[in-house]
């Protein structure tokens, strides 16, 4: 069995804690290995009995400020960054446990979910690992966002950022990222969610800690923007990381199409509520995608088939 071609799960199980970004509630995460074929599978063992949400485009719930899953009564919210690092490991089927109505923020970033992932091992599996290959172009368009899904030899992630603030001056306002699991863990993992702190905001007692009186942000989760500049104390890990950090989220957001794709991503300022009218074009276009499997690596289109160093 090849780790490219085949589905993979975790080896073994682990457990993380965190604080949640919209409720500031302590949160329990756990994360099971799942069988071929499984998917994705997300359980909140809060409720009675417990509830399962696939991560899928079926119960794609709202897209406010984070990516939920919903089944019309319960919800988990902020799946994005884990979805991101499930995508960029190359992890096909997990079971996600976790006791309240959304995802630790942990950093803001994927990075610590992939310290999990790598912690917890990652297993191959008898089971031909399928892809999306996008055929033909398909766009969504919400007012000044727009996102595009169009056929590409390998998976490949651009996004164009368009801020009218201070904050964002001297910085890289277009990436794009030829996506694989070394570029992912180098280059895309570790931006961090960011945030605006408004005159308003400030009036109400806010302050750079708190932006928009979000209960979770911290200093530590959340890169603050003020009327200035970056506000956190912190700065930036690195140049680009506001641009990569929308790559990171369109990379979370694209895996609940249940596959990785092949083919190339495409956003003019678009978040969450856009990436999803994106997914729901896609799927109701059934010409312009296909389900495909690989035999070896060297089938692999792009920098999908590169030679690419394992995680045990």
């Amino acid at each position: 069995m090849n780790t490219s071609t085949h589905q993979r799960t975790l080896k073994n199980v682990i457990r993380a804690t965190g604080v949640g970004l919209h409720s500031g509630a302590e949160i329990m995460l756990t994360l099971r290995p799942a069988p071929p074929d499984h998917g994705i599978v997300f359980v909140r063992t809060d409720l009675e009995p417990a509830v399962c949400l696939p991560a899928c485009i079926d119960r794609l719930g709202g897209t406010h400020l984070s990516t939920a899953l919903s089944d019309g009564q319960a919800t988990v919210g902020t799946v994005e960054h884990l979805m991101a690092a499930f995508c960029g490991l190359g992890i096909d089927n997990v079971r996600v446990e976790v006791d309240a109505a959304e995802l630790p923020i942990m950093d803001g970033s994927a990075s610590p979910f992939v310290f999990l992932l790598q912690a917890a091992g990652i297993a191959t599996q008898p089971a031909p690992r399928r892809f999306l290959r996008i055929l033909e172009p398909v766009t969504f368009v919400d007012g000044p966002t727009r996102a595009t899904l169009e056929p590409w030899d390998g998976m490949r992630v651009e996004y164009t950022l368009e801020y009218d603030h201070p904050g964002f001056r001297g910085q890289r306002r277009t990436a794009a990222v030829d996506v694989d699991r070394t570029r992912f863990v180098r280059e895309i993992a570790r931006a961090r969610t960011f945030g605006f702190l408004s005159d308003r905001d400030r009036m109400k007692g806010m302050n750079a800690a708190r932006p928009g009186g979000t209960p979770g942000a911290v200093r530590d989760n959340v890169v603050v923007l003020d009327e200035c500049a970056v506000s956190n104390g912190q700065g930036l890990r690195f140049a680009d990381e506001f641009v990569m950090h929308r790559i990171l989220d369109a990379i979370g957001d694209l895996y609940l199409l249940g596959h990785p794709i092949i083919g190339a991503f495409r956003g003019f300022r678009s978040g969450h509520g856009t990436n999803a009218g994106l997914l729901r074009a896609l799927m109701a276009e059934r010409a312009a995608w296909e389900l495909v499997t690989f035999e070896t690596p060297a089938d692999l289109p792009g920098a999908l088939g590169r030679a690419i160093p394992e995680i045990a």
